[in-house]
This record gives C-alpha cells, structure tokens and sequence, in this order.
C-alpha cells in the first residue's frame, strides 16, 4: 500500500495575518482560561499548525508560574515567538482589547439601566450562577493542588486566616510561598507536586515553529535584551504614574487605582478567582469604589463578556471612576471609561514585561520547567482563599437584605440546579449563564 505523504509545513505567516488572527481571538476567547488555552491550542497546534505541541505546552508551562491571565500571557508568548516584540504586544493586547471596548459598553448600560426590570431580572438570574461557578473554580484547583494532607492543611490555614481574621491576600500568598519554599527541603516529595501540563505526541503534521526549530535570534537571552525590556517597562509605568498623579495628585482616585492595581498585577497567582478576594478587599472595603453588591455583578458581566476573567476589573474602574465622577460631575461617562482604561493597563503592563523579559530564558530550558515547590503551596492557598469567596457571594445572593432579612429561596435553587449542571452535566459557561439569566428574568417578570 502507498505510504501516506507526511504533510508540508506551514508557509511563512506574514505579521498582518497573523494581526487578524489575534483580534479573532480577542473576541472569540469565551470559557475562562481554560476554554481560551483549548481555542488556542486547536488553532495554532492542530489547525494552523504555527506551532507545534511540545513547544506550545513548553510556553504554557512558564505562562502558569506567573501572576496574571495565563491565555493572555500565551498569545503575547506566541506572538512574540512569532514576530519578534511587537509581535508579542500586539497579540497580548488585541487578546484583552476586544473584552476593554465591551465591558466600557455594559458597565455604561449597568449604571444606566440596572433599575429596568429587563436588566434586573437577568442580573438575579446569573448571580445564583456566579456563585456555582466559584464552587465549581475552587473544586477544580482543589483536585489539581491537593494531592496530600500538607496541602489540605495550607488550604484550611488560608481559609481560615482570610475568613476568620481577614488577613490581606498578599500575607497569604507570602506565607504560603515560604512554606513551600522551606518545607520542600526538608520534605522534597510533599510540595514537588509537577503540574502543568504533560505533553503528548500528536499527529499534527510538522509546525512552523517545531520541536526542533531552532529559537529565531530576537528570543535567544541576553543580559542587553533583558536590560531594555525591564527598563521600557518600568519606564511606561513611571510615566503612567507620573501623569495621573500631575493631574490629580496621590490621593485622586485615577492614581489610587494605578498603584492598587499595580500590585494586584503581581498577585495573581492561581487565576482570576484567587485575586478577586484582594481586589474586593481593596475596592470595595478600603477604597469605596463600589459596593459588594456591584462586584457580584460585574463578575457576572465577565463572565459573560471575551477575555480574561481578571478583565471584571475594568468594571471595577468604571465603577469607581462613575461613582468618584473623576472628571467631573459634567463628564461620568468619560471619566468612567478613563478609569477602566487606566486599571487594564496598570493590570496588564507586569504581564507584557513578564513575557518579553523571561521568554528567552524559556526558550533555552525546552522540557525543562516545572512548578516550583512555592508556587504548589500557593496554589494550595488559593483552594482555601477561592472557598471564602463563594461563601462571600451565597451570602449576599441568598440573604441580599443580610442575615437579619429573609432567605432568597429561589437564588439558593439556582445556585443548586447550576452546580449540578456544572458537575453532573459539565455545562459550559456560556450556555449556564445563558440559561440561569432567562429564569432569573422569568421569576422577575412574573412577581
């Protein structure tokens, strides 16, 4: 029988196609990280073969380590692999741009229209669902991380320490990365837990960028390289900062959340989920942006919305901007839209500097990186921190009046009904939102 030919690799992709490819993405990218790394994976790997598997998995390997959106810092490692810097830049931003333009829309539309039956009815629905989701996010990390006792325990301190005595994120994740960092050498077994995400061989014909594929010569490492990206992007920062506080001074509220969102950059180990509790302790509790009630709803509006899941805090901004009328009483709409503006790009700047800085490195260690014992506690942590938050949320989803008013009965059925749909049935984002939204505007409609 003939031999089957082995197929030929890709042409050459062009920068301009592969721009267009990246603003599909940016407005494609539904599902959380793990439904954009899957669009990404069967595009790129399976479809358009621009980049084989091993070394597609080998950069999400490394985009795991980091704070921050694993699936952006993806396509910015991509694109950078691709087409040198700007190739990097313009992948990571069209990859959040997209989401920036929606959010601006709906939070507009939320702060307008939220009192509309219409409006109200679908936000009553998707509550109870957002709720089910943080569940369903703290038993999937949880059965990833906890694969032993001393994990269980670091998750049960983290859990207690920010539900009993609200102790900031930030002390947890310190806390928790000492603990690996010192427990793994004394018990190396316990806290070398791997992780990421094994690779298999895959019949996808030869890629463009193969396993074998030299690394081009703008992502070999050099000490100059690394030199110039820490510096433009500590440069940007400085720059950012230094504008908003010329105009407003430290204490304006544009400057605030430049440095709030700053650090929560460089906390988000474990996903969006893992940040949401700092950032609603700095929102809402410290800064006043918006209410707890509010922060479940934009949480609702990011799920539903592409991009990363971290993007609830353009709403956040917008919110807070609206409500701290930043330009003024004669000017919310665009005072808003320059507060989610200047929170998406303090939020996303450490992530570009991340890639352009440390991929080098990457692209000499193919096969070699691994979680380190300090990240494996981290994420341990995260299981305890993310379990607060959906008990932070059922409590003002089924007692939205507080313990002293009455049980919201048919939020708490929601919620039931859209854990099983998640468990039993693996539902989808999308399609649960979508159906818990018309039942929630049913119920409204009809009282």
């Amino acid at each position: 029988m003939p031999e089957t030919p082995t197929p030929e690799p890709p042409a050459a992709v062009g920068f301009g196609e592969a721009l267009r490819f990246w603003l599909k993405l940016g407005f494609i990218s539904f599902g959380g990280p793990a439904g954009q790394i899957a669009i990404m994976h069967a595009e790129l790997v399976e479809r358009r073969r621009w980049i084989s598997e091993r070394r597609f998995l080998h950069a999400l390997n490394y985009c795991m380590l980091l704070p921050g959106p694993e699936a952006q810092q993806l396509a910015t490692y991509i694109g950078w692999l691709m087409h040198r810097t700007w190739g990097g830049i313009v992948a990571g931003a069209l990859f959040v741009l997209p989401s920036l333009f929606i959010l601006i829309g709906l939070s507009w539309v939320y702060l307008r229209f939220g009192d509309v039956p219409v409006v109200a009815g679908i936000f009553y629905g998707i509550k109870p669902a957002v709720t089910a989701l943080v569940l369903h996010a703290a038993h999937r990390i949880g059965t990833r991380a906890l694969r032993n006792l001393w994990m269980w325990g670091i998750a049960a301190a983290a859990f207690a320490a920010i539900f009993g005595f609200d102790t900031p994120f930030p002390a947890i994740v310190l806390a928790a990365g000492l603990i690996g960092h010192f427990g793994a050498r004394r018990w190396p077994e316990v806290f070398a837990l791997g992780g990421g995400h094994a690779s298999q061989a895959a019949g996808h014909g030869p890629a463009l960028i193969d396993d074998h594929t030299p690394t081009p010569a703008h992502a070999r490492f050099s000490k100059r390289h690394l030199a110039k990206v820490l510096g433009a992007g500590l440069a940007l920062w400085l720059l950012g900062m230094a504008a908003l506080l010329a105009t407003q001074g430290w204490e304006g509220t544009l400057a605030q959340m430049g440095w709030f969102f700053t650090k929560a950059a460089l906390l988000t180990f474990g996903g969006a989920y893992a940040v949401l509790p700092y950032v609603y302790q700095g929102a809402v509790d410290t800064h006043q942006w918006l209410t707890g009630a509010q922060m479940i709803d934009g949480l609702a509006l990011g799920e539903t919305t592409p991009g990363p899941l971290i993007m609830v805090v353009a709403f956040v901004g917008f919110v807070g901007g609206w409500t701290k009328s930043v330009l003024g009483p004669d000017a919310l709409f665009l005072g808003a839209a320059l507060a989610a503006t200047v929170v998406t790009f303090f939020t996303f700047l450490p992530s570009f500097v991340f890639i352009l800085a440390g991929g080098p490195a990457v692209e000499a260690t193919h096969g070699k990186l691994g979680f380190t014992a300090p990240l494996s506690a981290i994420t341990a942590a995260v299981v305890g921190v993310i379990l607060n938050l959906a008990l932070f949320f059922a409590y003002h989803v089924w007692w939205p009046k507080g313990l002293g008013g009455p049980f919201d009965l048919a939020s708490a059925v929601i919620t039931l009904l859209a854990l099983v749909a998640l468990f039993r049935f693996k539902w989808g984002v999308m399609p649960l939102l979508g159906v818990c939204a018309l039942a929630g505007l049913a119920l409204t409609l009809l009282r």
